[in-house]
C-alpha cells in the first residue's frame, strides 16, 4: 500500500510539473491569453486555418476595422428613387394628370398615381415645383374639412410625407401621419414622392377612409425652411367627379393654358369669325 501512495504521489508531481504536456509552460499560458475566441475573449486558442477564407477574413478585418478592434459604421445601401410608369395608367393604378395634353409624371404640372396594395393604397404624387406637392380628399370639391397629404422639399434636399387637415384656406399640419414606406426626391424642379396609407383607418375628424369615394383636391407651391405656403395658383384642380379607389381611370386634365380653344364662348367666337371673313363684309 505504500508503494501505491508513493506512485500515485509522484504522477500528481508530475502532473503539476508539466513532464506529462498536460500543464501549460509560461510562453503557452501567454500565447492562451493573447489568442482571441469566436466572442474575442481571452484564453480560447484557435488553430490557424491555412486557407483563403481564413485569409480574406484576416485581410478584411484589417483593412476595416479601427485602431480599437471596433468596425466601422457603414450607411445602409440606397436604393435610387425608382421613376414612376404612367404605362400602368388605367392598367394596374389609377392616374390623373394636369398640364399640357400628352404629358406624363415628369412633364405634367401635376401628376397623381393610386393602386391598392394589399390593406394599403399607394400614392405617387409629382409636380413642377421646388417646393411641396399634395393631395385632399374633401366631399364637396371646396378647401375645408379635406384630409390632406403632402410631400414637402426642405432645405436640406429631402422629400418628406406630412399629413394636413384644411381648416378653412389654411393647412394645419397634424402630428398623427398615417404614411408608411416613404421615398421622395427633388431632381429637375420636381417634387416627387411616393407613399403607402392605409386603406381602412379608425374614425377621426383629420383622417378618410379611403376605401369611399371623394373629390380629389390638387395643390402645390413653394416651401420656405421646409413648410409650405400659398398654392402657386389661386383655383387649384379638383378632380370633376368622385374618385374611387377601387376603379383605375387614366384622367387628362387640361391646364389653363390649354384650356382657352375648349370653353364654348371661345368656340363660338371662333365660328362667329370664320363665318364673318367667308361671307366678306357688308
Amino acid at each position: 500500500m505504500a508503494f501505491v501512495r508513493t506512485t500515485v504521489h509522484l504522477w500528481a508531481l508530475l502532473v503539476h510539473s508539466g513532464w506529462m504536456g498536460v500543464a501549460p509552460s509560461p510562453t503557452d499560458e501567454g500565447s492562451l491569453r493573447a489568442g482571441h475566441g469566436e466572442h474575442g475573449d481571452p484564453g480560447h486558442h484557435e488553430p490557424h486555418k491555412d486557407s483563403y477564407s481564413t485569409f480574406a477574413s484576416e485581410f478584411l478585418e484589417s483593412k476595416y476595422l479601427s485602431d480599437d478592434g471596433y468596425p466601422f459604421p457603414t450607411a445602409p445601401p440606397v436604393d435610387p428613387f425608382a421613376k414612376i410608369k404612367v404605362t400602368d395608367c388605367g392598367v394596374t393604378k389609377g392616374c390623373i394628370r394636369y398640364g399640357k395634353p400628352g404629358c406624363d409624371a415628369e412633364s405634367c404640372e401635376y401628376f397623381l398615381s393610386y393602386r391598392r396594395i394589399g390593406t394599403d393604397v399607394e400614392f405617387e404624387l409629382s409636380a413642377d415645383t421646388d417646393g411641396w406637392v399634395a393631395v385632399g380628399f374633401s366631399s364637396d370639391k371646396k378647401m375645408g374639412g379635406d384630409d390632406v397629404m403632402g410631400c414637402v422639399h426642405d432645405d436640406n434636399g429631402r422629400v418628406r410625407i406630412h399629413h394636413f387637415y384644411n381648416v378653412g384656406q389654411w393647412a394645419k399640419e397634424i402630428k398623427r401621419n398615417p404614411a408608411r414606406d416613404e421615398e421622395g426626391i427633388f431632381e429637375n424642379n420636381r417634387v416627387t414622392c411616393r407613399f403607402k396609407r392605409p386603406l381602412y383607418v379608425p374614425r377621426e375628424e383629420t383622417l378618410v377612409d379611403l376605401h369611399l369615394s371623394w373629390y380629389y383636391l390638387f395643390a402645390w407651391g413653394p416651401a420656405i425652411q421646409g413648410s409650405i405656403t400659398r398654392h402657386d395658383i389661386d383655383s387649384p384642380p379638383v378632380s370633376d367627379h368622385m374618385v374611387s379607389i377601387y376603379k383605375y381611370e387614366d384622367v387628362f386634365m387640361p391646364s389653363t393654358a390649354y384650356q382657352t380653344f375648349n370653353s364654348p364662348i371661345c368656340l363660338l367666337l371662333i365660328v362667329a369669325l370664320t363665318f364673318y371673313l367667308l361671307m366678306g363684309s357688308p
